[in-house]
């Protein structure tokens, strides 16, 4: 699953741990999560989507679906 974590995080001035610290886990959690290399549970999906203030489809997103799936049906 891929993520803009990394992008919301920078735009924020945050690092790396002010994030973590913020959502109560560790600075390796969220380095391996903005490398792509782990997928958060959905308890803290819901607390990193609180946190910024963003839908969690905004925030992670699946890198195979195809782009016609995306769309909202007519």
């Amino acid at each position: 699953m891929r993520n803009c974590l990394r992008e919301l995080r920078k735009a924020r001035g945050l690092s790396q741990a002010d994030l973590a610290e913020a959502i109560e886990v560790s600075r390796q959690t969220i380095i391996a999560m903005e490398a792509d290399k782990y997928d958060p549970s959905l308890p803290m999906a819901y607390r990193l989507a609180a946190f910024f203030a963003v839908p969690v489809e905004d925030l992670f997103f699946n890198p195979w679906r195809p782009e016609r799936e995306l769309r909202a049906p007519s």
